[in-house]
């Protein structure tokens, strides 16, 4: 686990949470070309091949995409409506749910990289 990797794995989730199941569009560039199948982890794989600058600039152009998808809900229904593209047992998150497992996610992925960095400085706590 690198922290390029936690950027690059954020950009995907992302784009696939709020623009592929909240408003069921097809994924966009780079994550379309990518044969998720053969190489699941390929997000964290590759982020070692982008530089820093490459990375936030993936990241940032996800956040803005989800950002708009976002906006197009909240304009649709608000924040209890349905995900677009439901689970395969027919149910669907709302979109409150999408956002609080996105808080999760970010908190989650943040104390991964606490860890990192405490490994690096040696740090511990606040």
């Amino acid at each position: 686990m690198t922290l390029g990797g936690m950027m690059k794995h954020l950009a995907l989730v992302e784009e696939s949470w709020f623009g592929e199941r909240l408003m069921n569009q097809d994924s966009r560039a780079p994550w379309n070309a990518i044969d998720w199948d053969s190489d699941p982890n390929w997000e964290w794989r590759t982020a070692a091949d982008n530089s820093p600058e490459q990375l936030r600039a993936q990241w940032r152009a996800s956040v803005n995409y989800a950002d708009a998808m976002i906006d197009q809900a909240l304009r649709d229904g608000g924040v209890d409506q349905l995900a677009r593209r439901k689970w395969p047992d027919g149910r669907a998150p709302s979109l409150r749910w999408i956002l609080c497992h996105m808080i999760e996610e970010y908190a989650r992925h943040n104390g991964h990289a606490d860890l990192i960095r405490e490994a690096v400085d040696g740090e511990t706590g606040e």
